[in-house]
């Protein structure tokens, strides 16, 4: 298993499959636990990620693991990636071409890991994986789709700049792992929405 996330962490390290790879300092690979239950997708690296390699190291992944240890879980257990390995320039949204880029790490990833759900982070993973809009109209909802596990959430960065966030985000992380130990036990869990297309 490690190996072939090694070997994903290898391509992506050089990937040149879009202009963003003339303008990075350093791709960044998701990380951590190959084992998890969980994948958490954000939308792309940003200035500090970008110059580390790692992701969610900076401010909005401070915020991911304050959330993660309001439900007891630490930044170890989980596994963490973007839709978009590279930064986009000043932080833009990534636009189709370099998501289409990174679609088969993405891919890889998540066939891999076998997560048992994955943790959509924002409106951008939103759009690119189940081709949503309007997360808080989603947030805190299941969706399933070729029997994949989908659970939508707010991007950590948003309550950088929207403080009454943080409370939101700390209450779906619980609720994410409630549903994850009701998986592990085989337990039914509640589908707010299935995607047929």
């Amino acid at each position: 298993m490690t190996k072939k996330l090694d070997a994903i962490k290898q391509n992506v390290i050089e990937c040149t499959k879009c202009e963003l790879c003339k303008t990075r300092t350093k791709s960044v690979p998701g990380k951590g636990n190959f084992q998890s239950d969980v994948i958490f997708i954000g939308e792309a690296p940003g200035k500090n990620e970008d110059m580390n390699g790692e992701p969610f190291i900076g401010v909005a992944g401070k915020k991911l693991s304050v959330a993660l240890s309001e439900a007891n879980i630490s930044r170890d257990e989980v596994y963490i990636t973007n839709v978009v390995k590279c930064r986009p320039p000043n932080n833009r949204v990534p636009n189709n071409v370099e998501r289409e880029a990174c679609q088969e790490y993405l891919k890889e990833e998540i066939k891999i890991i076998k997560p048992k759900i994955i943790c959509i982070l924002g409106n951008t993973a939103f759009n690119s994986i189940l081709g949503g809009s309007e997360i808080t109209k989603f947030r805190g909802k299941v969706i399933q789709k070729n029997k994949q596990l989908y659970f939508i959430t707010i991007h950590p960065a948003a309550t950088i700049y929207n403080q009454k966030l943080v409370s939101d985000l700390k209450k779906d992380i619980i609720k994410l792992f409630n549903l994850v130990k009701k998986l592990k036990n085989n337990k039914k869990i509640t589908i707010d929405i299935e995607h047929t297309s």
